[in-house]
């Protein structure tokens, strides 16, 4: 379970643009909830994804997972059971290096490296059987550079390094918001999968409403660093596209 208690965000602190962003926030999210977040641009979705995975400080208050602190612990060290998809399809993975060397670091997450050849010859069937299960044609390109295939598939690619290694969390950071529609479908369907299918607990910022009303099994919105909706099991099934964006108008005109 990740439980974040009483935490206070501040930015530019002490400067004329200071922003409290956060004031003595709470959230618990359970083992295995698919939790998406939507609100208004400045309404602290980003700032809480940044926060869960260390990126940023926060002034006060705690991160907890199964009830021990992680609020000091660094960011790359939390990334051993957290997995994370970005926005930019370019982020996350190296352009400049094959799809196979990318699967190859990945897979050696929080291993010790040493002096060893970087990429497992004998893991290349694994990894392209792994490629293939995402329905892309991905598998035949394990030489091809990721800088050089589309940002769908490098967005595909990504979604999958993410969580080649055991982990506990995904977090999803508008991870469909740069690819074209069609693309971005193809992507959500691979999500919900790969969620399902590892038992995870994942948490998906989106500016997509359908996706946060058919996706996941809990529904958050937040306005100005604030939880203005919280729904899951039956409120969240019977939650439509047209009652939430009643709610979104609302605050966003208040």
């Amino acid at each position: 379970m990740l439980s974040i208690e009483n935490i206070t965000k501040i930015y530019h602190q002490g400067m004329i643009t200071e922003m409290k962003l956060f004031d003595r926030f709470s959230l618990t999210v359970g083992d295995g909830q698919f939790v998406s977040v939507v609100g208004s641009n400045g309404s602290g979705k980003t700032s809480l994804l940044n926060i869960i995975c260390g990126s940023i400080p926060i002034e006060s208050g705690d991160v907890k997972l199964d009830g021990r602190s992680i609020a000091r612990i660094k960011d790359y060290k939390r990334y051993a059971t957290m997995g994370r998809v970005y926005q930019n399809p370019a982020l996350g993975t190296c352009p400049n290096m094959t799809m196979l060397e990318n699967m190859s670091l990945a897979d050696n997450k929080g291993k010790p490296f040493g002096l060893s050849r970087g990429v497992n010859k004998k893991k290349i069937d694994v990894y392209r059987e792994q490629l293939a299960a995402l329905g892309l044609g991905l598998e035949d390109k394990l030489h091809v550079k990721m800088g050089n295939l589309s940002g769908g598939q490098r967005q595909a690619v990504a979604l999958l390094m993410a969580t080649m290694t055991p982990l506990r969390f995904l977090i999803l950071d508008e991870h469909t918001a740069a690819l074209d529609p069609k693309t971005a479908e193809i992507i959500m369907e691979l999500t919900d999968k790969v969620v399902r299918e590892k038992g995870l607990t994942a948490i998906m910022v989106t500016h997509n409403l359908r996706y946060a009303v058919e996706y996941g099994n809990r529904l958050l919105m937040l306005n100005r660093g604030k939880i203005v909706m919280d729904l899951e099991g039956e409120e969240k099934q019977k939650a439509s596209i047209d009652s939430i964006m009643e709610v979104f108008n609302r605050i966003s005109i208040e």
